[in-house]
């Protein structure tokens, strides 16, 4: 039986001779595998249907091809969907025959070293990459490549090289995953000029991907078992493949789609831009394939979907660009834009219109509590919160990617204006001085640490349009209680019970981003401008690019703009060294060497003028508590209401009357002639 259907894997091919006629070929496998003839059509209509989504678009009349082509291509890619993106783009016949001149005799290029080791961005992934891309071509017929015989001979030898040599990477993903999917497309489009040899060849390739694996991995998987059973013209495991894939459209809890539309992979951990994007993006190309079909996604499906962009994904998405936080390790170069354009595309390839082009409409507070992550979003600002428990995991290092990340889900707070300051400042950063973030100050590099924050007091409220965060925070030897309190006008952020045994000093970083113009300082009485770094003792307020930092206490605060030197491959190990220099803008507070209940409290304002900012009340802020056991504030600047942490039972006064808390967790009040009305809360 297996020997019948290897014999019957793909069509005619007029490059080596065969004569049967096809519509007998196709004939032969459908009764073999008991399939009707009408399924037979189907699966020949969705391999036609399969190949002429794979062609890029002949014009830019798309408002969102249009706006995705005027952002130059990434030379160095090592991210799937990014690489995908990329495929997006109109061929760029210049570059194609630049890398086409470089094949040798034996198929290989002279300009990719087969040897290389490294686990992520490994070269030798763009010899498929760039036969898919060639198949592409070739088969394109509005460019004069079109069935070009000098093509066709180029694929064939590139085809065959890789057949014979089998070049195999260290990282398991490119050799089950992303080769067979490059590859896989390109056969599809190369399937009837392709010789008997290689016919088996390809079969070989795609039989290393197989059901299993879980989340997105299980779906890339599965996408490349599909592709073979196109070739094979085998519909049940080409049906097999589709009921594969479709398995993970559930929000069950488990890794995948969280039950709060938040996707986890590699455990509990957030990873809307990686995975889950990829996930997304894989699911909306699959709705336009089976769209009309016998294979379609049916309502419950499309509807989960439906809620994992609008309820999830959205929320991450400012001006085009997806949240840092968001990103999981893929922090690569336009890592932001390219991820909020594969979700722009996935958004319209399902239907659902404009979204996220036309501006940054959504309004509100969210807090993911499967995924410890918080976003608030303004008419004109937006702020992210991503925070760690005992229950998740904070960030990963893996196959080299993110390899100074150690800090970024233990409290890395991000405010966005009018754009993403941050992106293009992470070569430079202070990678210990993540905005938000509590830790020890150290020039060595940062050690990527497994340990999870070892508490589980840290979740969020929110009643759609103030919220509050807080974190018992006990991770790598820095102990301290950390919440952030989100209004229409600002964030309030409030740390206390600040300890260490350390030689090391320990600080918390109120912000770190690209220069946009001056950092100033006001004391009082006048402004004047940072130059370089200032260490400062008192409650000077702040203010750079349209935002404003307002101490709320008495705190040591460096202030520093100053110009810095570093590379995208210190953190992203695919990447060569290549210096990148330019400016950044910090602020720092300064708990000292093994602090010891040490608090801090500040105010951010991200629509801020120099006047708003010396007009700014303190009294309007009324910090009626800040220990390790309650931070508690009112005030005008909350509309009168009482929003709390508790991270123990607890009883006391507050404005003359009596409260007492019995389960920790956080909570929003108001108080009453009788005493406090509890209107939110959430226990730990």
């Amino acid at each position: 039986m297996s020997n019948i259907k290897n014999n019957c894997t793909f069509a005619t091919s007029k490059h080596d001779g065969m004569k049967i006629p096809y519509f007998i070929l196709i004939t032969c496998c459908c009764l073999f595998w008991g399939a009707s003839p009408m399924q037979g059509q189907e699966l020949i209509q969705i391999k036609k249907k399969y190949r002429k989504m794979l062609i890029p678009a002949s014009d830019n009349s798309d408002t969102l091809m249009a706006a995705l082509v005027k952002i130059p291509k990434e030379k160095i890619v090592s991210d799937q969907m990014v690489q995908e993106l990329m495929n997006r783009y109109p061929f760029d016949l210049k570059a194609i025959e630049e890398y086409v001149g470089k094949v040798r005799p034996d198929g290989s290029f002279s300009d990719i070293d087969y040897q290389d080791t490294k686990r992520s961005g490994w070269q030798p992934k763009q010899h498929a990459e760039r036969v898919l891309e060639l198949c592409k071509l070739y088969e394109s017929p509005t460019t004069p490549y079109y069935h070009r015989d000098t093509l066709r001979d180029a694929i064939h030898q590139l085809i065959d090289f890789w057949i014979e040599k089998k070049p195999k990477c260290l990282n398991w993903w490119y050799n089950q995953i992303g080769v067979p999917r490059s590859f896989g497309q390109a056969f599809l489009l190369f399937e009837d000029h392709m010789t008997e040899k290689e016919k088996q060849g390809a079969i070989e390739i795609m039989k290393q991907s197989k059901f299993g694996m879980t989340g997105q991995n299980k779906v890339w998987e599965a996408s490349n078992v599909m592709i073979r059973g196109l070739l094979q013209n085998d519909e049940q495991l080409v049906r097999e493949a589709r009921d594969t894939i479709f398995s993970e459209i559930r929000n069950h809890g488990t890794e995948g789609i969280q039950p709060d539309w938040s996707y986890q992979l590699h455990g509990p951990q957030l990873q809307f831009g990686n995975y889950g994007m990829a996930f997304l993006s894989s699911m909306a190309f699959f709705y336009q394939l089976f769209q009309g079909t016998s294979y379609q996604m049916s309502d419950a499906q499309t509807n989960i979907l439906t809620h994992l962009i609008n309820d999830g994904f959205r929320w991450t998405i400012w001006h085009r660009q997806m949240d840092i936080n968001a990103l999981g390790r893929q922090l690569f170069h336009n890592g932001s834009i390219h991820k909020g354009y594969c979700l722009a595309f996935a958004a319209e390839e399902m239907g659902i219109g404009d979204f996220p082009l036309q501006g940054n409409d959504l309004i509100g507070h969210k807090h993911f509590s499967y995924s410890d992550y918080t976003v608030h979003r303004m008419a004109n600002w937006m702020a992210s919160l991503r925070m760690s428990s005992s229950r998740t995991i904070g960030s990963e290092y893996v196959n080299e990617d993110n390899a100074l990340g150690n800090y970024m889900g233990d409290g890395g707070m991000y405010i966005y204006t009018s754009d993403n300051a941050y992106m293009d400042a992470l070569p430079i950063w202070d990678w210990r001085k993540i905005p938000g973030v509590t830790a020890f100050e150290s020039s060595r590099p940062v050690v990527f640490s497994k340990k999870r924050n070892n508490s589980n007091l840290v979740g969020g409220i929110s009643d759609g349009c103030y919220g509050m965060s807080a974190m018992e925070y006990d991770r790598d030897g820095v102990k301290a209680h950390k919440c952030w309190i989100f209004t229409p006008e600002m964030v309030l952020c409030l740390g206390s019970g600040i300890q260490a045994d350390s030689s090391l000093a320990v600080t918390t970083c109120m912000d770190q981003r690209l220069a946009k113009g001056q950092l100033t300082v006001f004391n009082g009485r006048q402004w004047r401008s940072i130059e370089k770094a200032e260490r400062l003792q008192g409650k000077e307020r702040f203010l750079h690019h349209s935002i404003g930092y307002i101490p709320l206490e008495r705190m040591t605060i460096v202030a520093e703009h100053a110009l810095k030197t570093g590379s995208w491959s210190n953190n992203m190990r695919m990447y060569p060294f290549e210096e990148v220099q330019d400016t950044l803008m910090t602020l720092v507070i300064h708990h000292g060497v093994k602090p010891k209940a040490q608090t801090y409290a500040y105010a951010i304002l991200p629509q801020a003028t120099s006047s708003s900012i010396v007009m700014f009340k303190e009294k309007d802020v009324d910090i009626v508590q800040n220990t390790n056991v309650v931070q508690m504030v009112t005030g005008k600047a909350l509309k009168g209401r009482y929003w709390a942490v508790f991270y123990r039972p607890a009883s006391l006064r507050v404005k003359g009357k009596p409260l007492s808390i019995s389960q920790p967790g956080i909570y929003c009040m108001e108080q009453t002639q009788q005493g406090f009305r509890i209107i939110k809360s959430i226990a730990f």
